[in-house]
């Protein structure tokens, strides 16, 4: 292998950057305590409400919470592990709240909320996965073509659920061309 000066220099220049930017033990620790009061104070609040909204402010609390110890993380040790880590948290987070708000509703229309909550989740996760594919040095550019199809796929399909719990309430003709709408606009 031959040597690359410029590479070297980007080589010191990243590992020196990141040591710079990386948490001290104190910081760590203030960091995780005021996560930590951060999530106690918003639980607190919660407490004030009451039914549904109560559920959806502590799904919004705990999703907080999961995404600041994430970021935490990321920031002592910063890799494409835990930016995909931070990633997820966010992406879980999300839908944690959109599912907790679901319950607002009932029958199909709770149903359709569910799989639209699902299909932003898949979403944000297969996004997530690209990211780390791309970001990944030793990936190669089949491996990034190979991820982009997986999340579209997996994409594709989640929407097409959906679309298909809209058509449940309706019936007969109608019925059978939504599906067949929702089939043809999701490749399925």
């Amino acid at each position: 292998m031959k040597f690359n000066p410029k590479l070297a220099i980007v080589y010191a220049a990243t590992a020196l950057t990141t040591s710079a930017f990386a948490l001290t033990p104190a910081e760590h620790t203030a960091e995780k305590q005021r996560i930590s009061a951060e999530y106690k104070a918003a639980k607190e609040q919660c407490k004030t409400l009451k039914g549904n909204a109560k559920d959806v402010c502590e799904e919004q609390a705990k999703g907080a919470e999961k995404v600041s110890s994430a970021e935490l993380k990321y920031k002592a040790e910063p890799n494409e592990k835990n930016q995909y880590a931070v990633a997820r948290a966010k992406a879980d987070a999300d839908y944690g709240v959109a599912k907790e708000k679901c319950d607002d509703f009932s029958g199909n229309s709770k149903d359709v909320c569910q799989k639209d909550a699902k299909a932003a989740h898949v979403k944000a996760l297969e996004s997530a996965k690209v990211s780390e594919v791309r970001n990944d040095p030793s990936a190669k550019p089949g491996d990034i073509a190979n991820a982009r199809k997986d999340a579209s796929e997996k994409t594709r399909e989640a929407d097409y659920k959906a679309a298909k719990e809209r058509c449940d309430p309706l019936s007969g003709d109608v019925k059978e061309a939504c599906i067949a709408d929702a089939k043809r606009r999701f490749g399925q």
